[in-house]
């Protein structure tokens, strides 16, 4: 996998055949957590030598520095209200690695991170996961037995996937009923559709309904032939529906970004060791139609680059409920020890010069979904709005 399609702005995974969306970056080799911090010894490494020499009993010390360093991470999530670096001992890396090779197979459902595991954001038709009766806003709190409380999203998704036929147990808990149960899912073979459209009705008037499911590489090209098509069949108006979308490749938002907005600044990265960077729209924008962007709790990164792109020039409205809040990317460093650190390096900030960093994007119109009813209360409310935007502008 080159660098290029490791530099990622993430805060949800798929767990099927599609795994471009991660939290991580290029990797770079360092010497040591010790060369990391600085040439002479630190305290962390004399404190190993003397528990090493003169503990009352034998110790591990591969064990011991890992908990060194995973301790060294923890500080900085919790001093700099920092929820995306991790520490992966040499066994999680081993697990990532798999989680992003795209050789493995999954259960077809998107999921974000949270303290009791791993959040169902999004849940794919025909696939195992549907099949079992797994639903969105479910917590996957166990894999094969194992507690993945506190796990790195990537970890934990590299434990879920495996071989196609091969079976994985989940323990499953339903907020809102407290329901806890445990599932048995065989992995196969999942096609994620990453943009998946359809004519609908809004004011009377024939409009797009776009689904945008996640910003792996090419994502740009399916969703501006898909309004294309679209738009030949009459559409006079598009909803493109980023709920439950949790980013993706950073190139990947400035070009779905690009086929709506012609020029100008899309999103800047900047860090304390990384230069500011402007990445800008591509030009050959589509011509602009009323547009109504959907978001919720889980529209994070590249899909909050998009909203914010889209609605900060007032090319659309936004509908829903505030976004993930995602503002900062990371880099994965691989340690000589066999580990890595994957670390928050920078933040990017909106074509504003904004900040979504804990904060996401406010909706202009507000639509909350109710997971216990059938209705989809946002896409009807975004389709409301619309078709009164397409009436005013007769």
């Amino acid at each position: 996998m080159s660098p290029d399609a490791r530099r990622a702005l993430a805060a949800g995974l798929i767990v099927g055949v599609l795994v471009g969306l991660w939290l991580g970056g290029q990797w770079d080799e360092v010497d040591g957590v010790g060369d990391l911090i600085g040439g002479a010894q630190t305290p962390g490494d004399e404190a190993l030598d003397v528990i090493e020499d003169s503990y009352f009993k034998d110790v591990d010390a591969e064990r011991l520095e890992n908990a060194s360093v995973r301790g060294m991470v923890r500080d900085l999530r919790e001093r700099y209200d920092d929820r995306f670096s991790h520490y992966f001992d040499p066994g999680q890396l081993e697990q990532f690695e798999e989680a992003t090779s795209g050789s493995f197979s999954g259960i077809g459902l998107s999921v974000r991170e949270v303290k009791q595991g791993l959040r169902v954001t999004t849940v794919f038709d025909e696939t195992p996961a549907k099949e079992a009766g797994i639903r969105e806003g479910d917590v996957i709190l166990a894999v094969d037995g194992e507690s993945i409380a506190g796990e790195p999203a990537d970890v934990a998704t590299g434990m879920i996937k495996g071989p196609s036929g091969t079976s994985v147990s989940l323990q499953v808990l339903r907020p809102s009923s407290g329901e806890r149960r445990s599932v048995e899912l065989e992995r196969a073979e999942v096609r994620v559709p990453v943009v998946e459209g359809e004519p609908r009705r809004a004011g009377g008037r024939e409009v797009a309904y776009v689904k945008l499911a996640g910003f792996s590489e090419g994502a740009h090209g399916e969703l501006r032939a898909e309004l294309e098509r679209l738009y030949r069949q009459g559409a006079e108006g598009v909803v493109l529906d980023l709920r439950g979308n949790g980013g993706g490749l950073l190139n990947e938002a400035v070009l779905t970004s690009s086929v709506f907005v012609d020029k100008g600044v899309i999103v800047s990265t900047s860090g304390r060791t990384q230069p500011q960077q402007d990445y800008r729209a591509v030009g050959k924008a589509l011509d602009p139609r009323p547009t109504v962007v959907l978001i919720n709790r889980d529209t994070a990164s590249a899909a909050e680059i998009l909203a914010a792109a889209l609605g900060e020039r007032g090319l659309a409205t936004i509908v829903g409920t505030r976004s993930f809040g995602k503002g900062s990317f990371q880099e994965v460093i691989e340690l000589d020890s066999g580990g890595a650190i994957d670390l928050t390096v920078g933040e990017y900030l909106t074509s504003e010069g904004s900040s979504l960093a804990g904060k996401g994007i406010p909706p202009e119109v507000r639509a909350k979904d109710r997971l216990s009813t059938p209705n989809d209360e946002g896409l009807q409310r975004g389709l409301g709005v619309l078709g009164r935007e397409l009436g005013e502008g007769q």
